[in-house]
């Protein structure tokens, strides 16, 4: 029994476009639907989602019959959540609140065994080594984890340079909302100063070599991201879709009824 391999991983390498969608319901169900649904990933959000580590298994599992790379993003750059996220089996993880080179390396020591890391070693314990079928899971498991680090204020910009260059850093992704507050647009992402210091993050990280990131709900500008380079692109949510389709079906009704 081998370590699968990372096809989100892989694709990013190779520069290609990865769509994916948030879920932050914790429902197995909204999972299910999200893997079947012809997204490359779908990232279950433990930071602002109601995701504890049972929660994140009953969706790991309702998507093992799609097609998509479960991504989970953790609450923080902690050593204890990526250890016991990454033990569930998830290859790709996003760790959010990275300001400094120094705490992208350690989010990446964080996933890797020794020599390289300080990942705790649970052999047979886990799901990740199917409790103990893959005697090699040890071995095999860093070259397959796909490490996504997320910059959101104006220090990790200013850091960004030394973020991108971190090794085993596989994507570095722009978080817009925490970027416009921290400079002092709250709830304007699309404020001039934060859409410009937004695509100058994205060419620092491209020269550096690695994948870039981004979440946009607005369908519109899901074709202007890409083409500034944007692979690994989030293009929705379970629960702003669901949110809109009945808020929209509710005012459809009020107006059919006249109430």
């Amino acid at each position: 029994m081998d370590v699968p391999a990372n096809a989100l991983k892989a694709a990013l390498a190779e520069g290609r476009a990865q769509i994916g969608i948030w879920l932050a319901l914790s429902s197995p169900a909204s999972a299910e639907i999200a893997a079947q649904s012809g997204f490359d990933w779908a990232l279950i959000d433990a930071e602002h989602g109601a995701n504890d580590l049972a929660a994140i298994l009953s969706q790991l599992r309702a998507m093992g019959g799609g097609s998509v790379s479960p991504v989970v993003r953790v609450p923080q750059n902690d050593e204890t959540w990526l250890k016991r996220v990454l033990d569930l089996g998830v290859q790709s993880v996003l760790v959010p609140m990275v300001n400094t080179g120094a705490e992208a390396s350690a989010a990446v020591a964080a996933t890797r065994y020794p020599p390289k890391g300080r990942r705790g070693v649970g052999g047979a314990l886990t799901r990740a080594s199917g409790y103990g079928a893959n005697g090699n899971y040890t071995a095999e498991a860093d070259d397959a984890l796909c490490v996504i680090v997320q910059v959101e204020t104006a220090e990790a910009l200013r850091n960004i340079d030394a973020i991108a260059g971190t090794d085993g850093v596989d994507c570095v992704f722009i978080g817009p909302a925490d970027l416009a507050a921290d400079m002092g647009h709250p709830g304007n992402p699309d404020m001039p100063e934060v859409a410009s210091a937004i695509e100058r993050a994205i060419g620092r990280i491209r020269a550096a070599g690695k994948a870039v990131g981004l979440v946009t709900f607005d369908k519109s500008a899901i074709g202007r991201l890409a083409g500034l380079g944007v692979t690994f692109l989030g293009v929705g949510g379970d629960a702003i879709l669901l949110s809109r389709a009945m808020r929209e079906l509710a005012l459809d009704a009020r107006d059919a009824t006249g109430g």
